[in-house]
């Protein structure tokens, strides 16, 4: 969908093709483009196909070049886009800016909040009739809210891992997992938007003055907090994802063990019952009622003290375990309490030297 935009009183002002004003400068905003976008732009504005279809093409990296044949400039810029209806709601996409004479048009196979944030002029001081002005206010306002967007990353993150300290589900991993692409895209967007601001100051593509290259500072201290906060909360969501992994492994340690010692319970009535059912003589063999009620008699018996020989070991495993802790934790404080008296010997003998004095 192409959409036609000029400043009016200091505000953008969708307009139709045919009211535009020629003496304007007029931003051409195309966001979700089809086949039909692609041919208007081909032929109305002078745009290369092929630039268009790397400017669509979603892992295209950020750049900035000069199409001299047609005297246009190219600058592809990473957007942080939120798609509440994916399975991965946070990932970026480039956008297209080619600015020619009175001409900005902007090209992006999705919509995006940055977008979203000209077109509702809710971007303060915006001149559009300095496109190189234009391009970094829209690197700013990526930058802007790439954090906002890492901000509520984090905060889901958090609810994700307060839900998996009660029970750890593969739904909260596979939340985890997708929160977690989305900050690799983040990342890995960032440094492609930091490297176009570093070309941007070396090569003379784009004109800065004063005003833009402080505007340029401020979309650099933005980027490098927003990759800094990216790469930590990778860090702590790649850890916390090896906690539960490690908690989830030592609750199947404790289920198998608990399983283990039933079967071992069991496999004494079970020796028991199979012993009487061969086919020799043994004990109670013609004895009725009273014969099945011995050996039934036997069974439980043997399992109830197979159980608490069972249960005895773990339980003075348990206190084994409790009396070590125990005894490190009165060491510690021995060891502490000889520290602060050693501290107040040495208070003391301070004190003396200078009473003496």
């Amino acid at each position: 969908m192409i959409n036609y935009w000029q400043q009016e009183e200091g505000k953008l002002v969708k307009l139709n093709e045919e009211d535009l004003d020629r003496r304007k400068t007029t931003w051409i905003d195309a966001r979700n483009v089809t086949r039909d976008d692609i041919e208007i732009l081909e032929t109305k504005f002078d745009i290369d196909k092929d630039t268009i279809i790397d400017i669509l093409d979603p892992d295209e990296l950020a750049r900035i070049e000069q199409i001299e044949e047609k005297n246009q400039t190219l600058t592809l810029i990473k957007l942080p886009v939120f798609s509440p209806n994916s399975d991965i709601q946070y990932f970026t996409a480039p956008v297209g800016v080619i600015t020619k004479d009175k001409t900005i048009v902007t090209i992006c196979w999705t919509d995006s909040e940055v977008l979203k944030d000209f077109s509702t002029n809710r971007v303060a001081n915006l001149a559009l009739k300095d496109s190189t002005a234009f391009t970094i206010r829209i690197m700013a306002r990526a930058d802007w809210t790439f954090l906002r967007y890492l901000k509520e990353i984090n905060r889901r993150a958090t609810t994700i891992q307060n839900e998996m300290f009660a029970a750890v589900e593969n739904k909260e991993f596979v939340q985890l997992l997708n929160l977690q692409k989305s900050l690799v895209f983040f990342s890995t967007s960032l440094k492609s938007n930091q490297l176009l601001l570093e070309k941007i100051r070396k090569s003379k593509i784009l004109r800065l003055d004063e005003e833009d290259q402080d505007w340029l500072d401020d979309v650099e201290i933005d980027s490098k907090q927003a990759m800094e906060m990216a790469d930590t909360y990778m860090n702590i969501m790649s850890q916390m994802n090896d906690a539960f992994a490690s908690v989830l492994s030592n609750n199947l340690n404790i289920i198998m063990k608990k399983m283990t010692l039933i079967s071992l319970v069991l496999m004494i009535p079970t020796f028991i019952t199979s012993f009487w059912g061969m086919n020799i003589p043994l004990p109670w063999m013609n004895s009725g009622w009273l014969g099945m009620v011995a050996i039934s008699c036997l069974c439980l018996g043997t399992g109830l003290i197979g159980w608490w020989m069972l249960m005895g070991s773990t339980k003075t495993a348990q206190r084994a375990k409790q009396k070590k802790k125990n005894f490190k934790q009165y060491k510690a404080e021995k060891k502490q309490k000889k520290l602060i008296q050693i501290a107040e010997k040495k208070a003391e003998k301070i004190t003396h030297k200078h009473i003496k004095n």
